[in-house]
């Protein structure tokens, strides 16, 4: 197959799965690995790429990945959790590797692979917790925790396996502690040159603007991958650390903006991964597969429920961490796409190393000695060449059966620790008004849960004493944008007086809760027919030119969509928030019969809540109505 019609396949096929993934609530990674399978049973990568641009490019890739992780660790998340993240990042690695190398030579694995094996798997990876935890959103506390563990132990793991490799694989089944850590000492030095050098020019060049907005991610980009690439010159197998603490330090400067590169580098992240997992799982065959299943299903199952288990409770021993989030580590690790390239990596270089000492063995005019010591390192070596053909098909079962077991079991496991929620449906507004006050209060009693964000002490202090969830803080502070607890939040309904501050709270908080989700009050300078976005491609020139640009306001909350003004005025005249049931008997339109005057604001169905826009479908019955509505007549 020509190569262009087959990378187009490849990115069709990674978009299609992540956007079925996405609708059906299962780990994407699962689709990416089935598709990815299938298509390499028709034409492999490597016979379309060829081996040294496949791997070159995988390499690339994952350190992208690793970068744009990286940007998103800022110190201060850690708040609380500095111990236990330290241990999950060293001590609970030391137990996990030691774990893993004793599982894989329980499995029947030669104990030279098993301990590169074990370096190897230490790993989870931001690949497959980000869509985990975007989908579970679990508390800060954990969502931090796992974050941190996942981007900053794939370099580890890769430092690890590089250190097996020279000193065991390559250097002989004589350990010698001295070269190991000669190469950890490279590894490190090299690292943080390259961080301090490249960052502080990166950073410089921010602070005197010489980089323009739509440049930065372009600027980023190129850097990281250079970075990655001159390390891995310097030192083999370095740029992953290198990366990665390249992006850890430009992530927690103070003051420096960064905010185009993460949008830039979340977008390439999406299309990346997609593409790296159908490509490396094109290159297994299903005869490879069943070879190695046996083996595999003891390994994985060893796994799952001793190695995680045990390197957790033993390694976060004595920290900040609770029982309920130990025991949700202790079933959240599941490999990805590093575990998958840097296995492929190693057993290439196993390979190569392998052909490099028969060459070197058939020299002619050698000491009979050395001739000898040669071929016997030779025969060593393709032993291995043997033995490392099943490490490819061994990792990725692992990584197949890890992801669907932690990713289809882990949501209910969190929800009955709660930890999290895996169908979050609560309702976060920004401000406290009494109607909204009102209205937390209900769904609160039908069981969704509400937050409160507000500056008023007045408000605060009222929503506190009718037992509500509240929060004094400005909506667009640090702190509710990036530190607030949204466990359970699915929707932002932004009802402050000041029209800029609610839709750039939409704006905002969509990152997090999606643009579908994500509400402010009509503005105040838009007439009452015209807050449906659906006509805002309608009207005269004068009437664009007055009108607010969409990208800049969010979807108009409630049926009629009134300003906030308009709502407090409402109050005045006496109406008030209740609950309707609506039912056969007394249906949505006998309600609207009785309240024409009504404002629809949700609708609450098996404790799931809809904020109510100009285009929801509400329906006639089956379901809790909250609407602002004019109070009964006396003696009804």
């Amino acid at each position: 197959m020509p190569v262009a019609p087959y990378l187009a396949l490849v990115l069709a096929l990674g978009a299609t799965c992540q956007l079925v993934a996405y609708r059906l609530r299962v780990p994407s990674i699962l689709l990416l690995l089935v598709a990815g399978f299938l298509l390499g049973q028709v034409v492999t990568p490597e016979a379309v790429l060829g081996r040294d641009v496949l791997f070159a490019g995988v390499s690339v890739s994952v350190g992208i990945i690793l970068f744009e992780g990286s940007l998103s660790l800022r110190f201060r998340d850690l708040q609380g959790l500095g111990k236990a993240v330290v241990r999950l990042c060293t001590v609970v690695v030391a137990i996990a590797w030691a774990l893993i190398t004793a599982s894989g030579m329980i499995a029947g694995v030669g104990w030279q692979l098993s301990l590169l094996i074990g370096a190897l798997l230490v790993v989870t990876g931001p690949t497959v917790i980000a869509p985990i935890v975007r989908q579970l959103r679990p508390t800060r506390r954990v969502s931090s925790m796992l974050r941190w563990e996942g981007i900053v132990v794939d370099p580890i793991g890769a430092v690890l396996a590089v250190i097996v490799f020279q000193t065991v694989i390559i250097g002989g089944p004589e350990l010698s502690l001295g070269p190991a850590l000669l190469t950890l000492g490279r590894l490190v030095l090299i690292s943080t040159v390259l961080m301090l050098v490249i960052g502080g020019a990166l950073e410089v060049a921010m602070r005197r603007h010489l980089i323009p907005d739509f440049l930065e991610g372009v600027v980023f980009l190129a850097a990281a991958v250079g970075a990655l690439v001159l390390s891995n010159v310097l030192q083999p197998e370095s740029g992953l650390l290198t990366v990665t603490m390249l992006g850890i330090y430009l992530a927690n400067r103070p003051g420096l903006r960064l905010d185009h590169v993460r949008e830039f580098k979340e977008h390439l992240q999406v299309l990346i991964v997609g593409a790296l997992f159908v490509l490396l799982a094109g290159r297994i065959s299903p005869a490879e597969v069943v070879s190695v299943a046996p083996t595999a299903l003891v390994f994985v199952a060893l796994l799952i429920l001793v190695v995680r288990p045990a390197s957790v409770w033993l390694g976060l021993l004595g920290t900040p961490a609770t029982r309920e989030e130990r025991t949700l580590l202790s079933f959240m690790a599941p490999r990805g796409i590093v575990a998958a390239a840097v296995t492929s990596i190693f057993a290439l270089e196993i390979d190569t190393a392998a052909e490099e000492a028969v060459l070197a063995s058939r020299q002619f005019g050698l000491p009979p000695l050395e001739t000898l010591a040669l071929e016997a390192e030779a025969e060593r070596l393709t032993a291995l060449v043997a033995e490392a053909e099943h490490l490819v098909p061994l990792v990725f079962v692992t990584i197949v059966v890890t992801v669907a077991v932690y990713g289809l079991g882990v949501g209910r496991l969190a929800e009955r620790l709660g930890l999290a929620t895996t169908s979050p449906t609560g309702i976060l507004f920004a401000g406290a008004p009494l109607w909204a006050r009102q209205a937390a209060g209900i769904l609160q009693g039908l069981g969704v849960p509400t937050l409160l964000v507000s500056v008023s002490p007045a408000e605060v202090s009222q929503a506190r004493m009718a037992g509500l969830r509240v929060e004094r803080t400005h909506i667009l502070s640090e702190y509710a944008v990036e530190t607030m607890e949204l466990a359970g939040i699915g929707s932002l309904v932004a009802v402050t007086y000041d029209d800029e501050t609610n839709a750039t709270a939409a704006r905002e908080f969509a990152h997090t809760l999606g643009s579908q989700q994500t509400f402010q009050l009509r503005r105040q300078s838009e007439p009452l027919d015209d807050s449906s976005h659906a006509r805002r491609g309608a009207g005269s020139a004068v009437e664009s030119k007055q009108r607010t640009a969409g990208k800049l306001t969010a979807r108009v909350a409630f049926r009629p969509a009134l300003s906030a003004p308009e709502l407090e005025q409402r109050l005045r005249e006496g109406m008030t928030v209740r609950q309707t049931k609506l039912t056969e008997q007394h249906t949505l339109d006998d309600f609207l019969a009785r309240q024409p005057e009504a404002v629809l604001m949700f609708v609450v169905s098996e404790g799931h809540a809809t904020v109510i826009g100009q285009d929801t479908a509400v329906p006639r019955s089956g379901a809790t109505l909250v609407a602002l509505v004019q109070p009964r007549p006396e003696g009804r």
